[in-house]
C-alpha cells in the first residue's frame, strides 16, 4: 500500500484538507482578522469531505477500480471548493479595501492536480495487472 505512488498523492490530499480546515485562513475580512475554513460550514463540509474521501480511498488500494471512482467523486467536490472560491473572491464587498486572500483559497487546485497524478497512477496499475494476467 505505502510502496504506491498513488498512495503518497492521496494522504498529501488528506493532509492538505484537514489542514485547511483547522490551520489555513481562506481570506482575510474587513477587520484584518483571518477566516478559517471551519468557521463557514459549507467550507467546513467540504474539505471534511474531502479528507474523508482520500482517507476511504486509502484503503481500498485493493480495489482499484472503486478507489479511481472515489477519486473523481474527489475531484468533482474539489472542482465545488473552486468554484465557490473564484465566486465568492468575485464578489467580496469592499474589494477595494480587502483584497487579502489565503492560501486555503489554492489547497482545491493542489487537490486536483494531485488527484489527477493518483488517478493516472490507479490506471497504470490496472493497465500492469491486466497485462499479467493476460500472460497466465
Amino acid at each position: 500500500m505505502v510502496q504506491r505512488i498513488q498512495t503518497v498523492y492521496m494522504l498529501l490530499v488528506m493532509v492538505l484538507s484537514l489542514l485547511a480546515i483547522f490551520s489555513f485562513s481562506v481570506w482575510t475580512d474587513a477587520s484584518k482578522t483571518p477566516v478559517l475554513a471551519r468557521s463557514i460550514p459549507v467550507l467546513w463540509v467540504s474539505f471534511s469531505a474531502v479528507a474523508v474521501l482520500a482517507f476511504y480511498s486509502l484503503f481500498n488500494f485493493k480495489k482499484r477500480q472503486l478507489q479511481f471512482v472515489i477519486n473523481r467523486i474527489n475531484l468533482l467536490i474539489n472542482l465545488f471548493l473552486l468554484g465557490f472560491f473564484a465566486y465568492r473572491s468575485l464578489n467580496l464587498s469592499g474589494e477595494a479595501q480587502v483584497s487579502e486572500k489565503g492560501i486555503g483559497m489554492l489547497i482545491p487546485i493542489f487537490s486536483i492536480v494531485l488527484l489527477v497524478l493518483a488517478n493516472k497512477a490507479i490506471k497504470k496499475d490496472e493497465a500492469l495487472v491486466k497485462s499479467a494476467d493476460r500472460l497466465r
